[in-house]
């Protein structure tokens, strides 16, 4: 049986492809205040300008390029039985033929109701736009699949139960500050095999391997040391 690898990833393994960060200087949230186009009361204000942004944050997702960090992680499936919780909207891990991803914070691609049955049901967008006027079959209007702040993150327990049944657990690309995601560092059993990819220092314990260098980088040296517990 192989050995379970599961992989917390967040927006610094994207950002080497061409996405945006949230955190960092010159990313794509510098431009805009999180109040007006990524919170509930921002869609009820002013939807337009909240499908605005997301269309915007899906063009670029469209035309960017998983990069060697993303394949990495798909091709230890040959080796390891993966599962990869993601902070990151984009379909990065996907397109790189990682098949079992978790998104955390909502997929750029899709839709769901805007109704009171929300999380019933979601659709993919065609194309780079979701306007006004596209409506779910119930007759709403059809807003980004994302967990906006102030919402709940539906998939956070099954996330947790994936992470407690690690035996080896890697961060990649996420400072461990956005939280309840960054918790979820704290459901590894004592006998998981811990790493952390990222070249700044991040909240992780002693237990923690931390290899020093970015996600793009930092993964070869990660596949190199994993090998060696097959």
């Amino acid at each position: 049986m192989k050995k379970k690898l599961v992989v917390l990833s967040g927006s610094g393994i994207s950002a080497e492809s061409g996405l945006g960060t949230f955190r960092d200087n010159g990313g794509l949230w510098e431009n805009y205040k999180i109040e007006e186009v990524a919170t509930p009361e921002a869609w009820l204000k002013s939807p337009e300008s909240v499908l605005d942004f997301y269309n915007i944050r899906r063009r670029i997702n469209n035309t960017a390029t998983f990069n060697i960090a993303h394949k990495v992680i798909a091709e230890l499936e040959k080796d390891f039985s993966v599962s990869v919780i993601t902070q990151n909207i984009d379909n990065l891990h996907e397109r790189a033929g990682s098949t079992h991803v978790i998104h955390l914070h909502g997929e750029i691609t899709k839709s769901k109701s805007s109704g009171p049955k929300q999380e019933s049901a979601y659709y993919d967008i065609v194309g780079d736009e979701l306007n006004p006027g596209d409506l779910c079959p119930e007759g709403y209007q059809l807003r980004p699949h994302v967990v906006w702040f102030g919402e709940e993150v539906p998939l956070l327990s099954h996330a947790a139960e994936i992470v407690s049944s690690a035996d080896v657990f890697l961060i990649i690309g996420t400072s461990l500050q956005v939280y309840p995601a960054a918790g979820l560092i704290h459901f590894c059993q004592p006998d998981c095999i811990c790493y952390a990819i990222d070249p700044k220092a991040i909240p992780i314990d002693s237990n923690y391997i931390h290899i020093k260098e970015t996600a793009t980088k930092g993964i070869e040296t990660f596949r190199h040391n994993l090998l060696k517990h097959i």
